[in-house]
């Protein structure tokens, strides 16, 4: 009987599909994370993906054994206890900056993935954005504030000692219950003309909170909805990091656990025949290892130097530090690689010649032009990798040494792990490939450009190189856009991608972070 007494008493809000979105450029609305502006509404992924990227697969493996406790307190004990349990599990010892290099860096494609369709109509139409979170503020203030446009982040604030996080939280807890309501009247002050004029969530911890808002609107968990379109969000995703393809869910999280020795050395094999056995048998070697690769288009036939006849430059999208290796796949023959940089372990296991450039033009174009005159060469003039369906600049440079240009148009697919990291060691990309099930890769050889196309018929090379970058995208349904090396690193790891070099080596080429 008390019970039901309670549940009379709680109030009761409108759904948020009954929230107008018109005339809302004014008012301030606040929202719950997970759950509201969200569509799940566990945190537990986002937490194992800090946990992996930071941690390994050791604090992967540490939060999963953790997260039946977790559980166990939230619905039985409190909300506050099981987020506690969480919250130590993953950050105990972390240093604060690869906290929030994660969040920055990887976070933010997980999250913008599972945004909830009619709280982000709700969201968007108002001036003024603040979300109300349980969630440790540092996990989550990056991608709210950069990506959906919130002027204020209230959320779980971690402890820390000499930059690392101690695990523990700073009072007054967890922000859930009477703990939002009070970071609200905090942050908006207790005059009820100050207050927010919308509030969201999603459950009772909520409420506190959603009172003191004029207008209060609940987001219920059924029916289901689907999440918001890429191309509806504020700021397209274009650059990301961090080795999960997947949401790591308790059950992917486990699955990954298991998979990871028994996928190391699937991936040691694999390597070892596409570096040991002739290029020739490579492909078929990987079709019977699980490796699939998929040719189409008719690729140039070798250059025949007896008759002086020079090579043809391949000119690759970029998508990991494999595609030479998979365009040689393709073609039958190991086909030399010009590369920015490439770690010391990609050069040793690699089974084709590898040249790094130094940056310096005039160095780079002679080099470029002596690899041609011994035969074909592969250049990706990216000069770094992009995991979405986008095209950086491409470099014009290579379009002034030959006018013998192949577009090549590339693209893979990948189940469970990433192959390329702007953020951890570069060494370990071709194992984190071939790490996967079964990953494939695309190798489509596009038309040779036409004479009249190429710089020795007048075109500048810019103009080569935007030609065959919207050539290339068309192909790949892939958008062209101007982002560089640069623009990528700055926004995944906050430098510029160059490595400051030793005291011994100040006289060589710079050394660039791989690709």
């Amino acid at each position: 009987m008390a019970s039901t007494t309670k549940e009379r008493s709680l109030p009761t809000f409108p759904t948020i599909h009954q929230c107008p979105s018109i005339g809302r450029e004014k008012h301030t609305v606040v929202a719950d994370m997970d759950g509201t502006l969200l569509r799940g509404r566990s945190s537990f992924p986002y937490f194992a993906l800090v946990a992996f990227e930071v941690g390994g697969i050791l604090r992967l493996l540490f939060l999963l054994l953790a997260s039946p406790l977790a559980g166990l307190l939230y619905y039985c004990v409190s909300e506050s206890a099981g987020i506690r349990v969480l919250v130590f599990a993953t950050f105990a010892g972390m240093r604060v900056s690869d906290i929030e290099s994660v969040a920055r860096a990887v976070l933010p494609k997980f999250y913008s993935t599972d945004l909830h369709s009619e709280t982000w109509r709700v969201f968007s139409s108002c001036g003024k954005r603040c979300v109300l979170t349980a969630n440790p503020r540092i996990m989550v203030e990056a991608f709210l504030k950069e990506f959906l446009g919130a002027d204020m982040v209230l959320g779980t604030e971690i402890s820390t000692y000499r930059g690392r996080a101690t695990g523990w939280v700073l009072n007054p807890g967890i922000t859930v219950g009477k703990n939002k309501a009070d970071a609200l009247n905090k942050a908006f002050g207790t005059d009820p003309s100050s207050a927010p004029d919308i509030g969201l969530g999603d459950r009772k911890t909520d409420f506190p909170f959603m009172k003191l808002c004029k207008e209060s609107y609940v987001v219920p968990a059924k029916p289901e909805v689907e999440p918001v379109s890429h191309d509806k969000l504020p700021k397209p995703i274009v650059f990301h990091d961090g080795r999960l393809v997947q949401k790591p869910t308790p059950l992917m999280a486990l699955l990954t656990i298991l998979w990871i020795p028994v996928g190391f050395m699937l991936a040691c094999l694999r390597i070892a025949a596409g570096s040991l056995l002739p290029m020739p048998v490579v492909y078929y070697a990987f079709w019977a290892l699980g490796v699939r690769v998929y040719i189409k288009g008719t690729p140039p036939p070798p250059a025949k130097k007896s008759i002086g006849q020079s090579g043809v430059l391949f000119i690759c999208s970029h998508r990991t530090l494999l595609d030479p290796i998979f365009l040689s796949t393709a073609l039958g023959r190991p086909i030399p690689a010009v590369t920015y940089s490439l770690s010391r372990l990609s050069e040793i296991i690699s089974p084709i010649k590898t040249v790094r450039l130094s940056r310096d033009r005039v160095t780079d174009a002679n080099m470029i032009k002596k690899l041609l005159e011994q035969g074909d060469l592969v250049i990706c003039p990216e000069g770094t990798t992009c995991r979405e369906p986008f095209l950086l600049r491409f470099s014009a440079l290579f379009a002034e040494l030959t006018d013998e240009l192949v577009p090549v148009a590339m693209s893979n697919r990948m189940s469970m792990f990433h192959g390329t990291t702007a953020r951890g060691w570069k060494g370990m990309d071709p194992f984190y490939f071939f790490m996967n099930p079964s990953p494939a890769y695309e190798v489509n050889f596009l038309n040779k450009l036409p004479y009249d196309l190429t710089c020795g018929a007048g075109k500048s090379s810019h103009e080569v190189a935007n030609y065959i970058q919207r050539n290339i995208a068309a192909s790949l349904s892939y958008e062209c856009t101007t982002f560089t090396r640069k623009d990528k690193y700055r926004a995944l790891a906050g430098n510029d991608g160059i490595v400051e070099e030793k005291p011994k080596r100040a006289a060589a080429a710079k050394k660039i972070m791989g690709c």
